[in-house]
C-alpha cells in the first residue's frame, strides 16, 4: 500500500476510533434482557459480537463478564466471556499491527526496545499471560501495546487465553458484584491472581533468551 493512501487510511481510522470509543459503552443489564427476548436462540450470538465490539476499545469489560454470568449461568457465561475475549484480542492485535507497526517499529531503535522485541518475540506468551492475570492492567491498552511489538498471534492468543480465564472465571460466577458490593472472597482471590502474575513477569525477566545471530556476509 502507498504511504499517502496507508496515512489517509490510518487517519479515517483514527476518526472512527475516537468517535466509537466516545459513543459506546456497555449497555445496562435491563437492555441486555431486552435483547435476549427479541433475539431468542440467536441472543449467545449477538452478546458475543457485543462483547467482541465493545472491547476493542478502553472500555471496562466488567459488566459485560458480569452479564454473561447472569444471562447465561456459570457454563455458558465463562465459555462465551473467555471466547469473546480472545477473539477480541487477536483482532486488535491485528488491526494495530497492521495499521501502525511498520510507521513505529523504525523509530524504535533504542537498543533496549530491541531488546525487549526481542524478548517478546521469543517468549512473549509469558509476559502477556501474566499482564493479563492482574486486573489492573487495562486488557484493551495490552492488546494494543502488544500489537506494536513482534509477539507471534497465536502464543498471545494462548496466553491471553489462559491468562484471563481465571479472573474472567471469578467475575462470571460473582456476578453479584453488579450490585456494587465487592465481596471480600472476590477482592482476596483477585489479589491472589495479581501477584501470580507479577511473578510471572520476574520470571521471564530472568530467563535468558537467545541471541540473534549475525548472518555472515557472502
Amino acid at each position: 500500500m502507498k504511504r499517502s493512501n496507508k496515512l489517509v487510511l490510518l487517519s479515517v481510522a483514527a476518526v472512527v476510533f475516537i468517535a466509537a470509543w466516545r459513543l459506546l459503552d456497555a449497555p445496562p443489564l435491563s437492555t441486555l434482557r431486552d435483547w435476549s427476548d427479541h433475539t431468542g436462540p440467536w441472543f449467545p450470538v449477538v452478546f458475543g459480537l457485543l462483547y467482541v465490539l465493545i472491547t476493542q476499545f478502553p472500555i471496562p469489560r466488567t459488566l459485560m463478564t458480569v452479564s454473561a454470568g447472569i444471562l447465561f449461568g456459570a457454563g455458558r457465561g465463562i465459555l462465551i466471556a473467555l471466547t469473546a475475549t480472545t477473539i477480541s484480542a487477536v483482532i486488535s492485535l491485528v488491526i494495530v499491527r497492521s495499521l501502525l507497526r511498520d510507521w513505529v517499529e523504525p523509530r524504535l531503535t533504542h537498543p533496549s526496545v530491541q531488546n525487549l522485541n526481542h524478548r517478546l518475540e521469543q517468549r512473549g506468551w509469558l509476559a502477556i499471560l501474566s499482564l493479563r492475570m492482574i486486573a489492573a492492567v487495562p486488557f484493551s491498552v495490552l492488546n494494543y501495546a502488544a500489537a506494536l511489538t513482534r509477539v507471534p498471534v497465536i502464543p498471545f492468543a494462548l496466553a491471553t487465553l489462559v491468562g484471563s480465564a481465571p479472573g474472567t472465571i471469578l467475575v462470571v460466577l460473582f456476578g453479584d458484584t453488579l450490585t456494587g458490593r465487592a465481596d471480600p472472597v472476590f477482592v482476596a482471590v483477585m489479589a491472589v491472581l495479581a501477584v501470580a502474575g507479577v511473578m510471572g513477569l520476574v520470571l521471564d525477566a530472568k530467563l535468558p533468551t537467545r541471541r540473534v545471530g549475525v548472518k555472515a556476509q557472502g
